[in-house]
Formats: C-alpha cells, structure tokens, sequence
C-alpha cells in the first residue's frame, strides 16, 4: 500500500465512531452552567445587543426549554442540580459562611456517575463547600480546576484549586478552566465522560478581557431593562462581554467534542443558576438575581443530542434544574438506587419527541420565608397574587379574582411546603466547619468570625480577607468539629505591614492547647490591578499572602472553637489574615 493510501486509511480509523473504539455506547455528558446569566443574556433569546452563536447554535441542533427554572441564587442551583432535590433539603441555605455546603451524605449526580465508570470532572465555580469532605474529590469528581468558594475576586491569573492543591491560574479564568476542561476531554476519548463546566461568569467583579470588551465600550444598548431608569449601562456592556467570551469558550468546548468525533456520542447541556444580577434587558419579566419571581428564577435551558433529541425543538412542559439528575441517568442508564428521594421529573421521554406534554407539576421555590409556586400555566408570587404567565411573563396582573380556587390551592401548597422547607433549614443551620478529614484543611477567612474591631475587606464574605486588625483586643474565631484527634501544623496566610513585625499570632482552642509564632517579616504586597473591571464602583479586594507557621497544635476529635489572636503588638496595626492551613502530622 503506497504511504498516502495508509495514512488516509489511518485517517479514517481515527475518525472512526469513538464509542466502537471504546467498547461503550454509553453518551458523554457535558454540562455548562453559567453564572448570573439571564433568560435574556442570549441573542437566542431577542437579545440584539449582542452575539452568542456558538450557544445559539444548541438551541438550532438540539431542544430548547421554553421554561427553565433554577433557584434565585448560586449554590442553592448548583445543590439543585448536582442532587435533584430541593436545595434546603441538602443543608444548603444560602451563598456563603458554611450555608452553601451540601450535606456530606448527599449522593451527587457525579457520584452515579462515577460508580457507573465514567471518568468525572469539573472545571471553574463549584460553590457547594470547601473543605473535604465537602470538596468536589469528594462529591464524585475524578478531577477538579477552579475555586470552591462562592465568588471569586480576580479573574486574571488568580490563586486556583488544581485537585486541593493551590495553584495559579494561567490568564483569563474562563479561558483558562475551559482549557482544563477541554484537557479532560481528550484524555477520556476512550471511556465516556461526565464533564461539568460551571463557569463563573458574568458574576462580578465584571473583568473582562479587552478583545471582548472593544466592542460594547461606550456602545449605546438597543434592548433596554423594562424600567430602564434602573438600568447600570457600564454594568450591562460588561455583563455582555462576558457573555460573548462565555460563548468563544462554549465554541471551544463544541469543537473539542466535534474534533474527537464525539458530537453525536455527546449530550451537551446548557443552563444558568440565576436570572441576571444587574437590571437589563430579560424579555420584560419581573425580577432579577435574587428574586423568586420570573426573571431571578427562568433562566436558558438547552439540551443537545444529535440523532437522539430533536433539533430545533421546543419543549413546552416546564423544567428545572432538579430534573437533571433523573433525566440524564435514564439517557445515559445510570442506575440510581435513591431514585425516590429526588423531586425533579425524568424527562427522557418529553426529550425524545415521543410525547409533547407532561403530567401537571408545580416548582417551588423559596426564599427564607417566602415561597412562590408555578405550575403550567400560573405563577403565585411570594405575597399570593396570582399571574398568568403564558399571557403576563412580566407579573403585571393580579389575576387570582378571576380563578379563586387555583390561586387558594396553589397558595396552600406553597404554604405546605414554605413549612416542610423550614424544617430542613432549621436542622442544618448549626454546623461547624470540618477539620482533619483530609491530609490538609484550609479555614478561609470567609468561614471565620471576626471580633475587636477586625472586619472583613469586602462586604461580601466569600473571596475576602480580615483586616483592620489593630489592637490586641482583635481576634478571630473558628468553629470546627475535628474527625481524627491528631497533631496539626498551623499555617496561617498574612500579610505585615512595615513597623507591625515583632507581633506573636497565636491559635488556640478556647480553654485548651495553643501554640504561636513572630511574624518576622514585612511582607505587604500591593492590591492585584484592578484596570479590566468594567464598573465604577468595585468591592472586590485581592492580594497575595505569605504562609507563616505558628508551630504544631493538638486537636481532640469532636467540636471546638479555634481562636487567632495576637500580643506583644509592635506598631499601629497587626497583620492581615487570608485563611488558616491545618496540615495533619
């Protein structure tokens, strides 16, 4: 055979069906979640003001969900999806301070998959708890690359998490955990794969590379929020251009999954946790990120499927991020013995085009004390009006005069449940933050308490740092339950300013051992350049730190309150504190 003649044969042998070449016929799964996107974030969706074809084009060659919903905010959505189960049932509560963790005895989406053989990775925003066994390792994931917490405060070159262990991110956040995942991707051309991209954009701050940004700078938006005297104009051109990098890097991922000719051996799926989080333009419903109304809950929802779910289709029944879990263990035979305990809907069959509706459902949603109830047609709000949905997206009419009995049934189930839900909140509200069930456990200053006068360096706790530490009356506390009684060294990462060296950081347990170091340094680097963020006004605070041990500590298994303070103070201040390391001897 002459040598063009082989390497076109080679060629095709490569090209060839990769599920043969595997022995598998089972479907990959790739799910991208975007974070504080709108419905109408979307040139799909009407939006004109910007260009988004790569997620367009799941919306062309696969099926559209008409209406999608998720939860108001970020972990609850997340909770939501990784167990289809309503999220205050998981222990999760809220966004930060330990409220976003998923109780430890939740089985994941990832771990179903796992234990049916597919290698499972994750890439970007997890938001479901850091330290293990909280830490995606432990939640089912083969791998992880990006960050735990619920924001993140740089997105260029951050500190990141590679598999629980600190390194630094290479350009762009997006860019950059999409290359992570794309590596996942090839390296799993021979075994099916469960690939989870949540990406943590465009969450502020609202950093933006300049290639994407040229294009909406200064530029005058044709779509308008309803109310556009509300509208933040720098804030929706910024939130925009991160939708269109989110979109380059959705293109990337496509083309990986084309290239290794997986396209029709792959079902993509695409959602966001939330409605937008700045007032622009979504379709003119009511609401935003944080809202239980329509805009903060209807988010994009595509699902793609070549050869198996219809192109182009759209799917009437409503949806959620709870029916995930069953919906893809069917389309992938993924045994799940706690089938009973989800609340989401399989929807494979709805999916599949066989059948076009659904049986009638209700999806809750709740928000402290506040529910609101959707069924098909209808939307009760959190103060029990009644609106139309499929006449009124923008909640302008209180209908429920006109259909009494509807509006007295839904608002009896939403109080039934509001009820049932603060059962689940009222169980999980006290739990400490877990030491010792892992070679290493950080203790970030998002999970500490601050006292004398240290306060936090952003007023959102999530990528922030204690300062303002003066005096010796400052100290911050912990409270942990340790799972192995052992010798720990302490690491704390800080910062010093010149004239504070000289100063002892102590760590102890309150009425219990301690142990304590000098800071013997200056080390006061400045603030990371903040020149690509977008906005005006920002919040966002992020230096480096530098470790520094306070020696080996004994901790005794079961609950504790660990305590940082400081003596023999030197100049006008302490240090800064980022978080504490505990390193198991």
């Amino acid at each position: 055979m002459k040598r063009p003649a082989l390497l076109i044969l080679c060629a095709l042998i490569v090209a060839a069906n990769t599920s043969s070449v595997r022995g598998d016929d089972r479907p990959n799964v790739l799910v991208i979640l975007t974070d504080d996107q709108g419905w109408g974030d979307l040139r799909v969706s009407g939006n004109t003001n910007l260009s988004t074809p790569n997620i367009d084009s799941l919306a062309r060659d696969g099926t559209t969900f008409r209406h999608f919903y998720v939860c108001q905010v970020c972990a609850p959505t997340r909770a939501e999806f990784l167990t289809g189960r309503y999220y205050p049932k998981t222990g999760v509560s809220g966004v930060s301070t330990g409220q976003e963790r998923l109780n430890v005895d939740e089985t994941t989406i990832a771990n179903l998959f796992q234990a049916a053989g597919y290698a499972t990775g994750a890439f970007g925003k997890w938001h479901n708890g850091t330290q293990s066994p909280y830490h995606p390792l432990d939640r089912g994931f083969d791998q992880f690359y990006g960050f735990t917490s619920g924001h993140w405060g740089h997105y260029f070159s951050p500190p990141l998490d590679h598999n629980g262990r600190t390194v630094r991110g290479n350009g762009f956040i997006v860019d950059d955990v999409t290359d992570h995942a794309i590596e996942f991707i090839r390296e799993n051309l021979t075994r099916p794969f469960f690939c989870y991209v949540p990406l943590n954009t465009p969450h502020s701050p609202m950093m933006v590379p300049d290639r994407f940004y040229e294009k909406f700078d200064g530029a005058e938006m044709e779509m308008k929020h309803r109310d556009p005297e509300r509208e933040d104009v720098m804030m929706t051109r910024a939130a925009l251009a991160l939708c269109e990098n989110i979109d380059w890097n959705v293109g990337r991922l496509l083309q990986t999954v084309r290239d290794a000719n997986l396209q029709d051996d792959t079902i993509v799926i695409y959602f966001s946790d939330n409605g937008p989080n700045s007032f622009r333009w979504n379709g003119g419903m009511k609401g935003r990120k944080g809202s239980i109304d329509e805009g903060g809950l209807r988010v994009p929802g595509f699902i793609r499927w070549p050869g198996r779910i219809p192109a182009g289709r759209v799917v009437e029944p409503i949806a959620a991020a709870i029916d995930l879990l069953p919906t893809l263990s069917t389309l992938c035979g993924v045994t799940d013995r706690a089938s009973r305990t989800r609340d989401g809907a399989d929807l494979s069959t709805l999916l599949s085009g066989r059948v076009d509706t659904a049986p009638d459902r209700l999806l809750f949603s709740i928000k402290n004390h506040q529910v609101s109830v959707r069924n098909q047609r209808f939307r009760l709000d959190a103060d029990g009006k009644l609106f139309d949905i499929a006449n009124d997206p923008g909640q302008e009419t209180d209908v429920s005069a006109n259909h009494r009995r509807i509006a007295k049934d839904l608002l009896d189930r939403a109080t039934e449940h509001g009820e049932d839900m603060q059962r689940f909140f009222e169980r999980f509200s006290d739990r400490p933050f877990t030491v010792g069930y892992g070679p290493s456990t950080t203790l970030p200053a998002r999970d500490g308490v601050p006292h004398g006068g240290i306060r936090r360096s952003s007023k959102a706790p999530n990528n922030s740092f204690f300062t303002a530490w003066k005096d010796e009356r400052g100290s911050v506390t912990w409270d942990i339950e340790v799972g192995e009684s052992a010798e720990y060294e302490v690491i704390a990462n800080c910062t010093c300013s010149a004239g504070n060296e000289g100063v002892t950081l102590r760590l102890g347990v309150d009425g219990g051992p301690s142990t304590e170091s000098v800071v013997g340094q200056v080390f006061d680097p400045p603030l990371y350049d903040k020149s690509k963020e977008r906005v005006e006004e920002s919040h966002y605070f992020v230096k480096d730190f530098r470790p520094l041990s306070l020696g080996v500590l004994r901790l005794d298994a079961g609950r504790s309150m660990i305590r940082l303070t400081a003596k023999n103070v030197q100049g006008s201040g302490v240090v800064d504190v980022h978080s504490l390391v505990l390193r198991r001897k």
